[in-house]
């Protein structure tokens, strides 16, 4: 399978997504006892001990431990713990345009994750605002898809360097934290993009396959049978969608079908990411 990733990659990211704004495109703390307090103040709850304080600590280490990481050869996650369960990875572009925040929605409700690439100039306005904070807060990632949506391969380096760190600001700006993956336009990095994503502490992505810009699959009921058919689809496949009407409606219908063939969703707080330079 691994053959055919690359020339279909290579054949599709030039038109996989664009940037136009008008595009549809996306602890318990316990008071200790005084000599007043009464029978029924004595009823405590059990003290936790060393080792019970040293076995929650070790419960919440685990859980925040990594437990996939992003082969680059062909942008596959696989897992490190070796295990043979099916992973796929989701990951939106292009937000949060008009979509986002309805697409988080329904995938919160089913109770799966994926990343959020955003764009810069879909955050000009505090109702963009707002739609990137509540998308953050129902726990989804959130990736850099630069400022303004440029080929990258196509200006200078110190434009390549402002579309990227701008937008980590921006973002930071307003939700607190930096971005911790970065997706070029198109798919089309730069040496001096990879630097500079590496040096802001992001891992950098592309995908494995997507269709949700191709004219025959921009309905629900052909772009949920494609990405669920799909002869790419393998394990720890990276799915690329967009910020589209028709990617949204058929969302719910791919996951299930995700499912329903064996798949897991990833989470992606769970991909090995590098640490920022300092």
């Amino acid at each position: 399978m691994k053959s055919f990733i690359p020339v279909f990659f290579a054949a599709t990211m030039l038109v996989a997504c664009s940037g136009t704004k008008q595009s549809n495109e996306t602890r318990v703390t316990e008071t200790i006892p005084t000599a007043e307090t009464t029978e029924t103040e004595k009823v405590e709850k059990p003290q936790e001990t060393n080792e019970s304080i040293e076995k929650n600590t070790e419960e919440t280490t685990e859980e925040t431990q990594p437990v996939y990481k992003l082969n680059e050869a062909n942008w596959v996650i696989e897992r490190l713990d070796g295990s043979e369960e099916k992973n796929v990875l989701l990951t939106i572009d292009d937000a949060p345009d008009k979509h986002s925040l309805e697409m988080a929605e329904i995938l919160n409700r089913i109770g799966v994750k994926a990343i959020f690439f955003v764009n810069g100039h879909f955050l000009d306005t505090p109702e963009e605002e707002e739609r990137l904070k509540k998308i953050h807060e129902m726990g989804f990632a959130i990736g850099n898809h630069t400022y303004s949506h440029p080929t990258l391969t196509k200006i200078p380096e110190v434009e390549q360097k402002q579309e990227i760190v701008s937008l980590n600001e921006r973002v930071k700006e307003i939700i607190g934290v930096s971005p911790a993956f970065f997706r070029a336009p198109f798919g089309m990095n730069t040496e001096y993009s990879k630097e500079i994503a590496a040096e802001e502490g992001m891992l950098l992505m592309n995908w494995t396959y997507g269709y949700d810009w191709e004219k025959q699959y921009q309905n629900p009921d052909s772009l949920a049978e494609i990405m669920v058919g799909s002869p790419f689809l393998t394990n720890g496949a990276n799915l690329l969608m967009h910020d589209r009407q028709w990617t949204k409606d058929a969302l719910e219908d791919i996951v299930k079908g995700l499912q329903s063939k064996g798949y897991s969703i990833a989470d992606p707080d769970l991909i090995e990411v590098p640490k920022k330079v300092k």
